[in-house]
């Protein structure tokens, strides 16, 4: 039972990291998904 607690916390502090790191770099991530788009549409 303890370690499935602490499996629990570490994942709680992987996805806390996760998005803090996505919000830090959502100006990135939307160039990124900006030029993904105008590759797909250009064809």
């Amino acid at each position: 039972m303890e370690l499935f607690l602490i499996l629990k916390i570490i994942f709680v502090i992987g996805v806390a990291i996760a998005l803090y790191a996505v919000a830090r770099n959502l100006d990135i991530i939307r160039i990124i998904l900006i030029y993904w788009k105008d590759l797909i549409l250009r064809k």
